[in-house]
């Protein structure tokens, strides 16, 4: 994975993350929604760091 793409997809996990915590204070299923976004994100992040290794 690219620096600038791993740059990138950092800083968006981490603002999901920082949603899903200001979230549990308003709604606890926008925080489920949000935490589930996250751990998808996230995991498809390692899918395509994966397959970016192999080519």
């Amino acid at each position: 994975m690219s620096k600038p793409l791993a740059l990138i997809y950092s800083l968006l996990s981490c603002v999901l993350m920082v949603a899903t915590a200001i979230s549990i204070s308003f709604s606890a299923w926008l925080a489920i929604t949000l935490a589930v976004a996250t751990t998808v994100f996230i995991g498809l992040g390692f899918m395509l760091k994966s397959r970016l290794k192999r080519s």
